[in-house]
């Protein structure tokens, strides 16, 4: 296997603020995406549901899905009835050939909401943490046994934020976990994104690379103000626009041998950063410095 490059529709279509190019039409964002050369992409609010409508919706336009969002809610329930709950999720991933199940406890999240500073977010006692991880790890092991990877998603404005939290995160989950590496919630939330394919390697089961704008975030969701009003503000940005040195994160990618998918993911609002030009900087970005990394990238059927 190799490295494989695909993007998420947010940039075209924002999910948490559908004002955010809610009129885009899906085979537009669609057509962008393959125009623009990317392999595949994860799963958006505007795609078909229905296993054989979103089939012959990707198809269209020669498309892999890659995974898609599940919001848990694990501080809530057990594992047994998580695993009830995202059957239909689930099943939809596998039917499509889906191998990574990107997942996110959001029943405290803030994140989605406009007028809650971040600041606020919520946080996990010592205490707690044991319960989520022994549910977590119990919902991986079944999700592994369907044949995903399971990739937990640390975000900002969510229990699992910033340095402590995934320190906490790593020690009280099995290894059968893995984490979504998302460069830019690590770099805005605290957490050394390096350090994370460094010391944790075999947890790297997915990537999502995004480019922040450090001096807009620290003027908005940094301080006072809510995580949607940073992504209005332009806090986050594609590869190539920003501060993170991605040269550096595709060298160490390589170093621990990663196969899988790569997703360019910005939530940006698309009447100020048109989604394709965007796209096309971040994918241009990424492949310089994967071919400079050796980072070998698969060769399409």
């Amino acid at each position: 296997m190799s490295i494989t490059f695909g993007v998420s529709p947010i940039a075209w279509i924002n999910d948490d603020m559908p004002e955010l190019g809610g009129d885009t039409p899906l085979d537009s964002v669609l057509k962008d995406i393959a125009e623009v050369g990317f392999a595949g992409t994860e799963l958006g609010g505007a795609f078909p549901k229905g296993p054989d409508a979103l089939k012959a919706t990707l198809g269209r336009f020669h498309l892999d899905l890659v995974g898609g969002w599940y919001s848990c809610e694990l501080l809530l329930r057990d594992a047994r009835a998580e695993i009830a709950a995202m059957q239909d999720h689930l099943n939809l991933l596998k039917a499509l050939g889906s191998k990574v199940f990107v997942i996110c406890e959001t029943s405290n999240a803030i994140h989605g909401q406009r007028n809650t500073p971040m600041k606020t977010r919520p946080r996990l006692a010592a205490g707690d943490w044991a319960e989520f991880g022994e549910r977590l790890s119990d919902v991986a092991d079944y999700v592994n046994a369907q044949g995903l990877k399971l990739a937990y998603h640390y975000h900002l404005g969510t229990i699992v934020q910033d340095q402590a939290d995934l320190d906490a995160f790593f020690a009280n989950t099995r290894d059968n976990v893995g984490v979504t590496l998302d460069t830019g919630h690590a770099v805005l939330g605290g957490i050394d994104p390096h350090a994370v394919i460094a010391k944790h390697p075999g947890r790297v089961t997915h990537v999502h690379c995004k480019d922040v704008h450090q001096a807009v975030f620290d003027e908005t969701a940094g301080r006072d103000d809510s995580f949607l009003n940073g992504v209005l503000a332009g806090m986050f940005t594609v590869p190539g626009d920003g501060s993170i040195d991605f040269g550096r994160i595709m060298h160490g990618l390589k170093g621990i041998d990663y196969k899988g998918w790569i997703i360019i993911e910005a939530e940006q609002d698309p009447a100020k950063a048109d989604p394709r030009q965007y796209a096309e900087l971040g994918l241009k970005t990424l492949k310089d410095a994967a071919r400079a990394a050796g980072l070998a990238e698969a060769v399409a059927a």
